[in-house]
């Protein structure tokens, strides 16, 4: 089983959010995903968003609250890599203060978009946005969501 600790940011403005089109370097399939990654060795998720955020969409932000954990267990058949993989991700709400959008420079993120909030249950996206949503529409005391069914135009 692989395992990833990763940090990502729920940028809402005016009733849209921030997705990342993330295009796979090995098939070329496309899914909308919220900026963020992987937590490097020795780097904290609070610094890891941040990072991240600049380096997919071009912007500057800033942290404004801590909004959960989720952690969750993709079966091998649903993996893009093909074996059984444990996702650890920590939801930041983030404020954007400057910057511009613009393609990832030699990375997997095609074009970063606002989307109206409604329209996202129409897009081909990762769960990842769901649970993001989810964590600053109700803002649980525990910081935590029931799982996300995974199904349809929703994907790993």
């Amino acid at each position: 089983m692989s395992f990833r600790l990763a940090a990502y940011a729920v940028c809402l403005e005016r009733d849209r959010l921030l997705l990342a089109r993330y295009v796979s370097p090995v098939t070329g399939a496309t899914l909308w995903t919220l900026p963020g990654g992987r937590v490097e060795h020795a780097e904290d998720p609070f610094e890891t968003v941040i990072r991240e955020l600049a380096e997919e969409t071009g912007c500057d932000g800033v942290v404004e609250r801590l909004l959960g954990v989720d952690s969750r267990v993709v079966p091998a058949a649903e993996a893009r890599l093909g074996t059984e993989h444990h996702n650890v991700g920590v939801f930041y709400r983030v404020r954007i203060t400057g910057g511009a959008l613009r393609p990832e420079p030699n990375g997997e993120t095609a074009e970063s978009v606002w989307h109206p909030v409604p329209d996202v249950a129409g897009l081909c996206r990762s769960s990842l946005v769901d649970v993001g949503l989810a964590l600053a529409q109700t803002l649980p005391a525990t910081g935590h969501v029931a799982a996300v069914t995974v199904g349809g135009l929703i994907r790993h």
